[in-house]
């Protein structure tokens, strides 16, 4: 592998928009694999497809423990229908629980417009305030 193709730290904190302390948790909870040469981190072309896929996830609210899932299922082979399976399971029980999500907060949303609705009802019909100087 060349050189060109590593990313430091620094560009990986630049390229994804995370803190240095982010990545150094995602490698100690073994989500990045960055090679060492001293203290200094290089990661590789697949390291930023892995961080590409740990960002989706976390935007799609997977915990820590299901995108581990998810990315040790990326190993071509035998298995692998089993492995998309897994995904596949694991996406539309995320997708279920966003949808229901969204569902609780519209109906919260709709319920607070019709507060909103009775209180401007109820200021309307009360007299004004009167004004002190």
């Amino acid at each position: 592998m060349s050189s060109e193709d590593l990313l430091t730290i620094r560009q990986m904190c630049d390229e994804f928009d995370v803190t240095a302390r982010t990545l150094r948790f995602y490698e100690a909870k073994e989500l990045l694999f960055p090679e060492r040469q001293g203290q200094k981190r290089l990661f590789a072309k697949r390291d930023r497809a892995r961080m590409k896929l740990i960002l989706r996830g976390k935007r799609f609210g997977f915990s820590l423990e299901e995108i581990r899932q998810l990315l040790e299922m990326y190993h071509p082979g035998a298995a692998q229908k089993l492995q998309l399976s897994k995904a596949y399971q694991i996406a539309l029980e995320r997708l279920g629980d966003l949808e229901q999500k969204r569902a609780d907060l519209d109906a919260t949303i709709a319920d607070l417009r019709d507060q909103i609705k009775w209180g401007e009802r109820l200021l309307e019909s009360m007299p004004p305030v009167p004004h002190t100087n």
